[in-house]
């Protein structure tokens, strides 16, 4: 089941604005070790469980995952071959917008080794730059 709000108030969004520094979660603050964005991008729903669980296949049942982004912007498109007008298309998936600075994934209960290559894995899945950061030393890529 693919990630989406349970209720929004109006179904069809607006593009919005990707620019400037994400102000808030762009620290470490359940898991021992993050995967940290350095670009800005739409995240979708896809690759966000791909990265899940690519994380959470390689740690197998040890330690704690969490997700810090959720997908809540919705994105239409119309068909292909469609004519401009007849009003704005369909939704056709959720997306997070990423900015640069935002953890996206935590996890705890693992050496940093472990940590490590699981956020390695996941950032394959991912269509930006990450690095690894941990929450007791400065930001290492």
């Amino acid at each position: 089941m693919a990630l989406m709000p349970a209720r929004v108030k109006y179904r069809k969004m607006q593009r919005g604005s990707r620019t400037g520094i994400a102000s808030r979660g762009e620290t470490v603050a359940f898991g021992e070790y993050g995967l940290q964005s350095t670009e800005r991008c739409w995240l979708d729903t896809k690759q966000i469980e791909a990265a899940r669980v690519a994380v959470t296949r390689f740690m197998k049942r040890r330690g704690k995952v969490w997700l810090r982004v959720f997908p809540d912007k919705s994105i239409t498109k119309k068909p292909l071959e469609t004519r401009m007008g007849k009003g704005k298309a369909p939704v056709v998936s959720w997306i997070a917008v990423i900015r640069p600075a935002n953890v996206l994934i935590e996890v705890d209960g693992v050496t940093e080794a472990v940590a490590r290559e699981a956020m390695r894995l996941a950032a394959n899945k991912l269509p930006m730059r990450t690095k690894f950061i941990s929450r007791h030393r400065l930001a290492r890529s």
